[in-house]
Order: C-alpha cells, then structure tokens, then sequence
C-alpha cells in the first residue's frame, strides 16, 4: 500500500496590499511532496507574489506559510536562510551574473552557504550541469549561451544545494518551442528521478497541462480554483475557461 502524500508546502490565509492596492486576499494553498503545482492567472494577479513570500522575500499583512510543517513567517532570518537552502528558484531572466561563466554561476550557492571543500564543488558543478544537458557550457559566459541555455544554467544553479522545493516564475517564456520543450521535460524529470517538488508559475497552457500534477487559478488576489488538471479542462467558471486555450484543455 502506498503511503500518503504529506504537503511540503502550506499557504494559509495569505493578504498583501501595497497602498490602497490588494495583491492577495486569503489565499490558501498546499503543495504536496513531488507534486508539480502551476498557478495561473492573469498578468498582476499575484502569482510571482506568492514566489516571493515563500521565498521569505516579501512579509505577507496576514497569514501564515509552512514548509515541512515549519512556519517561515515566524523565524529569524538566520532561521529562515537555513530554510531556504532547501528552497531552490529559478527566475524568469535566469539572473545568471554576467562576470562569471557558468560553473561560476553554479558555485556561488555552494561557496557561500556550504563548507565543501573546492574538489567537492567541482564534482558537484559537473553533476547539475550534465543533469540539465550543459556539460560542455562550463567555461561559456551567460553572453555566449541562448535564451534556453540560460534558463537550463540557472536550473542547475538552483539544484546546487540538492533543494526539496524549486519555485519556476515562467520558466518557458520567451523560448521557442524545441526549448520550451526541453525546459518542460526537465522539470517532469527532476519530479520523477529525483523527487523534486516544484511551484511552476506560467501563463502558456501547452507548459501547465504537461507539467501539471494540480493546478490553480488566481484572480484579482483570490484562489478561486485548485485542483486537477481534469478539474481545470472541465471548469464552468467563465474567466477559468476563457483563459484556457482549447487545445490545452482538451488535450489528453
């Protein structure tokens, strides 16, 4: 009999507002162990938002989230740095730096949050980078590699420190179709070989129904969807299905 899935992650009644303006409104969330969540929504609705507050990178007005059972918002920031060692992102633009090349890029994680000895991340670089099809890009600056390299060599920066949890805010934007293939793959691996959990944000269906475990919707700050891709095909709630492309929600 298998076991059941415990949640990694937890969002319970999270608000934010800027000013006057309502980012989030009482969202709740969870993220089971090697589930591959995407939220959707339209442009503003608060989708990168929730990235950065897990992250601890934004303070929610309300709410509070948990991972493995642990509540961030409550911890010091020591206490929260050692968190987020178990906690890998990777953003839309890559946000390699320039002045390193790529092994460079994949070593910073290592040299300033571990004591690993130089030979160590050596083997370690080497191992992330023919994990996401860059074996030969070590030595390559960010300037020399494509829009997809890019995102694949801040993939492997993310997975230096072994994370639980990776967080994608729209991992395939931008990219043509062979990369935004080879992106979406990557991420279906990580889930089954290596057990990852991951929190995909994206706006392109082709990537959420081949990506997807669960899905959710937000709009204007509130979940007003969660659950299966199947669930999300089959919706009645008007922005849900106008959002949707019809392919995407009758592919299979």
């Amino acid at each position: 009999m298998i076991a059941p899935l415990e949640n990694l992650l937890e969002m319970r009644g999270i608000k934010l507002q800027f000013g006057d303006k309502v980012i989030l409104n009482g969202v709740d969330l969870c993220v089971r162990s090697q589930d591959v969540l995407v939220i959707m929504g339209l442009s503003g609705c608060g989708k990168s938002t929730l990235l950065s507050i897990v992250l601890g990178l934004l303070k929610p007005d309300a709410g509070s989230v948990f991972f493995k059972k642990e509540e961030l918002t409550e911890l010091s920031r020591w206490k929260l740095n050692k968190v987020r060692m178990h906690i890998g992102m990777v953003y839309q633009n890559a946000a390699l730096l320039s002045s390193l090349n790529v092994g460079e890029n994949v070593a910073l994680p290592l040299q300033e949050l571990t004591h690993k000895t130089v030979r160590e991340i050596r083997s370690i670089i080497d191992e992330k980078l023919e994990l996401v099809g860059l074996s030969n890009a070590r030595d390559k600056f960010p300037s020399e590699l494509s829009g997809g390299m890019q995102k694949r060599a801040g993939m492997a920066r993310a997975l230096a420190l072994d994370p639980e949890l990776l967080l994608f805010d729209e991992p395939t934007a931008g990219l043509d179709p062979i990369n935004s293939d080879l992106i979406n793959e990557l991420i279906v691996t990580l889930r089954e070989k290596q057990k990852v959990t991951s929190v995909v944000v994206t706006h392109e269906m082709e990537s959420a129904f081949s990506l997807g475990t669960r899905m959710a919707f937000l709009d204007e700050g509130k979940m007003i969807l969660f659950g299966s891709p199947d669930e999300f095909r089959n919706s009645e709630i008007p922005i849900v299905r106008e959002f949707l492309s019809p392919a995407s929600v009758h592919k299979k």
